[in-house]
């Protein structure tokens, strides 16, 4: 890449790190966390002088290539038992929840779990990801309503709200 790269490289050191949470909350995998951004890198590289919110465009690239890939292998990680019961230690007991909210994220349909990554995980409002996925507010609203549901389900109202506090 040539030095005069209008900023990219100073926008990847900045906000790296977001992405890969956000990634990761998508594909439940630090490996394919990676690869996810590392893709969607690679697509805003080429059209970074065109891009006027590249935060959000590849927000919405890493989305639609997670569905994307989902769609062609459609084949999920099976995740295998419950970890084992701790008591007393909050530590502990925060990485098992923790672990239980990914393995019930893992679950979701990938539509549904991008909407609630960025809904409820990365705290944007329905308008900004129903303008970041390109689709109606009501599409955002029902696919989080599922989501949510699955999850409570999955987790008991009481594990959701602990297990996604940061």
């Amino acid at each position: 890449m040539a030095d005069d790269d209008g900023g990219f490289r100073e926008f990847v050191d900045l906000r790296y790190g977001e992405l890969l949470r956000i990634a990761y909350l998508l594909t439940g995998s630090a490996h394919d966390a990676e690869d996810l951004v590392q893709t969607a890198l690679l697509k805003v590289m080429r059209r970074w002088r065109r891009i006027d919110d590249p935060f959000a465009y590849l927000r919405r690239a890493m989305a639609n290539q997670h569905i994307s890939v989902w769609h062609r292998v459609r084949s999920r990680e099976v995740v295998g038992a419950e970890p084992p019961e701790h008591g007393g230690d909050d530590t502990a007991e925060r990485v098992v929840r923790r672990h239980a909210v990914l393995a019930a994220l893992r679950d979701l349909p990938p539509r549904t779990r991008v909407v609630v990554v960025l809904r409820y995980l990365d705290d944007l409002p329905e308008a900004e990801v129903a303008a970041l996925l390109g689709w109606p507010v009501g599409t955002v609203k029902s696919h989080a309503s599922r989501g949510l549901a699955r999850l409570r389900a999955a987790l008991g109202d009481r594990e959701l709200t602990k297990g996604t506090q940061r």
